[in-house]
């Protein structure tokens, strides 16, 4: 019998389960396999119904109980082979790490049943859970993860290259609509009360109900470790604090992951043969495969792998060579004739790795050189990582792989056929001395020599200088840092208010108010309400500029991608570079703004606290149509990240997925809070008690003693 299988066996009394006040699961086993069932075990508990959709996303089956509007999902989960990855990956896995994560699914299995029952959502779509495969695990943790480098910017960079042309490609550069950031900083001994280092931070990503993070505690003989895991995968990799040691990660904004325009011709019974980078016409793996969809005819997908990766669609328009393509037009006087596809290249795609046994380890480890070892088996994201352990040691680095390859590679979908374009390996990830105060904000920094895009350095500036202002830190003063909300992206579109004439008496008291306005989007301010509507009416009017008329269409091709192509977002996100850049001369911004201020006015500038306007708006699979979702403080580019998508909509989907501080000194003092709660069932005593604290940026305290918790009955 397999140690997985001991650990099935041994069933509820295998572990102990524990809660605190808010429903958090403390788990304790006897040994390494017996906790990871019992995490396992209790997550299909707590959140049976999200670790089936989170499962079924993975594999492309989503819309057999969701209905027609995950068929996008689906038929691209299916076409970038995202289960067939997870299943290389897992039979790669080191024996140790394969017991580990089998013992896991064990506990999924055996659990899964009782969840059920907890949660309407399964009678309400006839959904019945089959058993997890081994790999399941590894698919969730790459269909969670597959969107993070933002390579769907390249379809991007390529329409605009080929509206404004190729010195434009970046001139969106920003942290766009589709990519995931984050806020992290780590104060050294020397700056806090306690002469121990504490780290802090929130992962920003779009907010789900039931959330993306779980908070658990998973005690055995060989370690004790608490912080954020994400649901379906075993242990906690992103954020963790071992009681000697602890770490967090922000996205790197690393670039590793690439589109080739695909040459195919037809081939015998139906197949196709791509253009390889040496000339030769090679073959294409080809088959077909069926979407269900639930209240409605089944859909059939075609899935098409080349040497360089899966083909994710063959919609994409490009019939012509391009300026940064004429060399390989020149070796190739077909090269105009021909259909063309896109392949997606991908890391565990390739290396059959997803670092897996990084996680494990990371369980394990007691000091910061534990931590960077274990991170050295780090793959999948590329993130920048903090950490610090109780004898004073710090650690600032990049983790993960990220291949070495031609630049443009990195900027847009470059031809299959040029071998240029081949990957060369795989670069070193940086590592930095932790000097005064580190923060990563996913602006450039120890990361930029792997990325293209990076955030703006706002949050990260604003972080440093509220870090600046003591010498005595402790966990609770933390919060001070996480529910700030001074704009500092707002200069842009201000410092052009003091140049406009001709303004009506109306607007030029509008404009007098944002001018003394703090910058700070607080959840009571009206004057970032009125700033708010400014900006969206500038955004409006720059997108319909007719310099931007060639990026004004609907987009075309697969409709996962779409929110990386529409321009009025674009525009929304990329404002205060659009607002500065010499590369639009012809673009009349005062007019813009000026425009934006009247019509304003005109509407009668409101007086609406922005928390009123400014609220919740998280995705659900089964969306609760009762739910009440608060209002919150803060913006895109506030330390408090509460995303909105300017010129569109107040609502915020993206904001932090959890805060966290993790205190070196004594653990017990640490603290966390999640935006819903423990429990993924609706209507149940943890499902949303968090929610109020959250939206107020307050945290709530670690508990680590056992005495303070209450024990489940097995």
């Amino acid at each position: 019998m397999s140690p997985g299988n001991t650990a099935s066996a041994a069933g509820a009394d295998a572990f102990e389960l524990y809660r605190d006040a808010w429903g958090i699961p403390h788990l304790r086993a006897a040994d390494p396999l017996r906790l990871a069932y019992a995490q396992g075990r209790a997550t299909a508990l707590d959140r049976a119904w999200q670790l089936e959709v989170e499962r079924h996303r993975a594999r492309g089956t989503s819309a057999a109980f969701l209905g027609p509007g995950c068929v996008p999902w689906d038929r691209f989960a299916r076409q970038s082979r995202l289960d067939d990855t997870a299943r290389r990956c897992h039979e790669a896995l080191d024996p140790d790490t394969a017991a580990w994560v089998g013992a896991y699914v064990h506990g999924v299995n055996d659990g899964m049943a009782r969840g059920c029952a907890r949660d309407e959502r399964f009678a309400r779509t006839g959904h019945t859970p089959a058993p997890w495969e081994p790999w399941v695990p590894l698919g969730i943790w790459i269909a969670t993860h597959i969107l993070f480098a933002g390579f769907a910017t390249k379809l991007w960079r390529e329409r605009v290259a080929r509206a404004l042309g190729d010195e434009a490609v970046t001139l969106f550069a920003t942290d766009g609509p589709g990519t995931i950031g984050s806020n992290g900083w780590l104060v050294p001994g020397e700056r806090t009360a306690t002469g121990a280092a504490i780290i802090g931070g929130d992962p920003h990503r779009f907010i789900e109900d039931p959330g993306v993070y779980q908070q658990i505690r998973l005690a055995c003989p060989e370690y004790d470790v608490l912080g954020l895991a994400v649901p379906g995968v075993p242990g906690m990799g992103h954020f963790g604090h071992t009681g000697t040691a602890a770490w967090a990660i922000t996205n790197a904004m690393a670039d590793y992951q690439d589109l080739y325009v695909e040459r195919l011709r037809p081939a015998g019974a139906g197949g196709f043969e791509a253009l390889g980078p040496d000339g030769t016409w090679e073959p294409v793996h080809r088959h077909t495969e069926t979407i269900t969809v639930a209240g409605a005819d089944p859909v059939e997908v075609e899935v098409l792998e080349t040497a360089r990766g899966p083909v994710i669609t063959r919609e994409h328009p490009l019939h012509h060579p391009q300026p940064h393509d004429t060399a390989a037009a020149a070796a190739d006087p077909t090269h105009a004739t021909g259909e063309r596809a896109l392949s997606l290249r991908y890391p565990p795609r390739v290396r059959a790795d997803l670092g897996l046994a990084a996680l494990r380890a990371l369980l394990h480890a007691r000091s910061v050189a534990d931590i960077d070892r274990a991170l050295d088996g780090w793959a999948e994201p590329v993130n920048v990582v903090h950490a610090a352990d109780s004898e004073g040691g710090l650690l600032h680095r990049v983790a993960g792989a990220v291949p070495l390859r031609h630049r443009t590679n990195r900027l847009r979908p470059v031809p299959a056929w040029d071998p240029r374009h081949a990957w060369q390996g795989w670069a070193e990830t940086p590592a930095e001395p932790v000097q005064g105060f580190a923060v990563m904000a996913n602006a450039r920094g120890i990361a930029s020599p792997l990325g293209v895009e990076f955030a703006p350095p706002h949050r990260a500036n604003r972080i440093r200088a509220l870090l600046s202002r003591s010498d005595d830190w402790s966990p609770k003063a933390m919060a001070d840092v996480h529910r700030d909300t001074y704009l500092g992206s707002a200069a842009a579109l201000l410092d052009l208010l003091p140049g406009l004439d001709g303004l009506s008496p109306a607007a030029a008291a509008l404009r007098a108010r944002l001018l003394a306005w703090d910058r700070h989007m607080a959840p009571g301010s009206t004057d970032a309400t009125v700033f708010s509507a400014v900006r969206a009416g500038t955004v409006r009017r720059l997108a319909a500029d007719p310099v931007f008329a060639d990026l004004a269409g609907a987009p075309t091709g697969p409709e996962v991608f779409h929110p990386w192509l529409y321009l009025l977002p674009r525009v929304g996100y990329a404002l205060e570079g659009l607002l500065t850049t010499p590369l639009l001369p012809g673009l009349d911004r005062a007019a813009h703004v000026r425009a934006a201020l009247e019509e304003t006015a005109a509407a009668g500038s409101p007086d609406t606290p922005w928390s009123q306007v400014h609220r919740l708006a998280p995705w659900a699979a089964l969306p609760d149509p009762q739910a009440q979702w608060p209002g919150l403080g803060g913006d895109h580019d506030c330390v408090n990240a509460t995303s909105t998508v300017p010129g569109l909509t107040d609502l915020t989907a993206r904001a932090p997925a959890a805060r966290y501080v993790w205190d070196l000194a004594r653990r017990e003092d640490s603290l966390w809070v999640v935006p819903l709660g423990a429990d993924g069932v609706t209507g149940s005593a943890h499902h949303r008690d968090q929610l109020p604290l959250w939206a107020r940026c307050e945290l709530v305290p670690v508990v680590t003693d056992w005495a303070r918790l209450t024990r489940e009955p097995a």
